[in-house]
């Protein structure tokens, strides 16, 4: 058993974890991901912005030419019109013109320019740093007259973000404040969803509370949710067994009183008997045996109903079913037969072991108490039943292809008529006119044992004619045990 007890879990709770538990991490992944589309949306209209402006300077470029076989002189064709790009509330911008062998031509020297920056005729956009502050640059190339396949000269255009980061905080808020208005509520909505939900089954399980303790009735499904009515069924199931099982034990414990209560009436009434006779002072000693003998008799009676009684009790534990070994049933076999030659002989009949030898193929998984107790029912049943002078064999016969233990136990008594060979399984059933005393248990107990094993037991004739003059065909009880290779 296990030293720590696992604490009962709450569905409730359950399902509102599994919900809410995503929903609370999937809300900064959201605003994250909301940051980032932020910052997209924030840069496109200053993008746009700062290209057209990239664009003006563009136009304010002057390309002179010079003496033949000399590159061509840039210049700016307003130089105070160059500070119209500088102009911003927020952000300080930069601006700079390279020539085409990248001399220095106007603006912001410390513009950086990286090495592998691409040649294109378009307005391109990237990230910098400029004076430890990031920055925004646009930058175009404009291409030399005649020589269209030179670089070029470069126009570039940059900006800090204040602007761009106000956008995107603005953005962000209002996109995330709504979110923490409707977070809440979701959870409050999910929590009475949630609650609405499962109270069918506190319905139900206010139901149940309330019955009876002996009401095992059906319980009424038809109120219980579509995904609780399978577990409402096996309920059902278990009920009807349960009530099976209980009405079973009281009409076994029925008939076990009324079983204890002949042998006991018997002994309180031969006491009173001998304790009368000792009073009057008349006492008879043979009378006062008889008595005596009576109670021993009726000693005897009690006691055997009691041990039927316990051995029943033992063939119905699931628990003994659960420890099978390995069961040598030729040796089992012939250790009852040992334990009963002395009934045998005193009612002169002849008692006998045939089949397997112990040691040999006869062997299977089982539990040897209940496998013991099975045997001296069947031989014990079988010396009960035949007359002086019959015969009893117990014979344990292995299958040849390995699958079944074949046990017989035959006998040369009156045998049993077809219209009773299921009836004798039943507990306390007994075949009337045959003058055997007995508590009607016996068989089934068998019965009950073979069930354990998923053994197959039936009845037949042992003999094709009588063997003595005025006797019957005989039983024949044949057990099939199958092995443990077959029951695996």
């Amino acid at each position: 058993m296990s030293d720590k007890t696992r604490d009962p879990s709450s569905l409730f709770g359950e399902i509102l974890d599994w919900m809410l538990a995503p929903l609370l991490l999937l809300w900064p992944m959201s605003l994250a991901f909301t940051g980032v589309v932020a910052q997209q949306i924030a840069n496109l209209p200053y993008d746009r912005e700062l290209g057209e402006m990239a664009g003006v300077l563009a136009r304010q470029i002057v390309i002179e030419p010079t003496a033949a076989g000399g590159r061509p002189k840039v210049r700016l064709a307003n130089p105070a019109a160059a500070n119209v790009v500088r102009l911003d509330d927020l952000d300080q911008a930069y601006y700079q013109v390279l020539g085409a062998r990248g001399e220095f031509v106007a603006g912001d020297r410390d513009l950086p320019v990286p090495e592998d920056l691409p040649v294109t005729r378009d307005v391109t956009y990237r990230d910098e740093m400029m004076r430890d502050e990031r920055v925004r640059v646009a930058y175009l190339w404009l291409p030399l007259p005649g020589d269209p396949d030179a670089s070029g000269i470069l126009i570039q255009q940059a900006e800090t973000l204040q602007k761009r980061a106000r956008l995107a905080t603005e953005i962000i808020k209002g996109v995330a404040l709504p979110q923490f208005i409707i977070l809440p509520l979701a959870v409050l909505l999910v929590w009475l969803a949630l609650a609405r939900g499962i109270r069918p089954l506190n319905e139900l399980q206010q139901r149940i509370r309330r019955r009876d303790s002996g009401d095992l009735s059906p319980i009424d499904e038809s109120g219980a949710p579509e995904e609780v009515a399978p577990l409402v069924r096996a309920i059902n199931d278990l009920l009807a067994r349960l009530d099976q099982s209980i009405a079973a034990q009281k009409h076994f414990l029925a008939d076990a009183a009324h079983q204890l209560k002949t042998p006991l009436a018997g002994l309180r009434m031969q006491a009173e008997l001998a304790e009368r006779e000792i009073d009057a002072g008349q006492s008879d000693p043979k009378a006062l045996k008889s008595s005596l003998h009576q109670i021993a008799v009726s000693s005897q009676r009690a006691a055997h109903s009691v041990n039927q009684l316990l051995a029943m009790a033992r063939a119905e534990d699931q628990e003994s079913a659960l420890r099978p070994t390995n069961v040598d049933l030729a040796a089992l076999t012939q250790e009852v037969v040992r334990d009963f030659v002395p009934k045998a002989m005193d009612k002169r009949i002849d008692l006998g072991y045939e089949g397997a030898d112990p040691g040999g193929a006869a062997t299977l998984s089982g539990q040897p108490v209940l496998l013991g107790e099975m045997l001296r029912n069947l031989v014990d049943n079988a010396l009960q039943y035949t007359p002086s002078g019959g015969t009893v064999t117990a014979r344990v016969t292995p299958d040849p292809f390995g699958q079944v233990i074949v046990l017989e136990v035959e006998d040369s008594g009156p045998g049993i008529p077809q219209a009773e060979r299921e009836l004798v399984f039943q507990p306390f059933y007994r075949t009337l006119g045959t003058g055997v005393d007995g508590t009607g248990l016996g068989l089934a107990i068998v019965q009950e044992i073979a069930n354990r094993h998923d053994a197959e037991i039936s009845i037949s004739d042992a003999h094709a004619r009588p063997l003595q003059p005025g006797g019957g065909l005989g039983t024949r009880f044949t057990v099939r045990l199958p092995t443990a290779a077959a029951r695996a």
